[in-house]
């Protein structure tokens, strides 16, 4: 697969461009929805356990 790295940083620079002519109204709108994709998502994964989440130390030998 051949990449034309300079249409990749061209397509990037728009990028960019479009995000900052964008209002903040319409920015939060958009974060809004990337979090609602990432809990819908989270939500899916439920029984994967996460490397942020606490969880109980196991009992110690001997303790009861």
């Amino acid at each position: 697969m051949n990449f034309d790295q300079q249409k990749v940083f061209e397509g990037k620079r728009a990028f960019h461009r479009n995000l900052a002519d964008r209002s903040v109204a319409e920015k939060l709108r958009m974060l809004d929805a990337l979090r609602e994709r990432e809990l819908a998502i989270r939500g899916k994964r439920e029984d994967v356990p996460s490397a942020l989440r606490e969880e109980p130390a196991p009992p110690r030998a001997g303790s009861k």
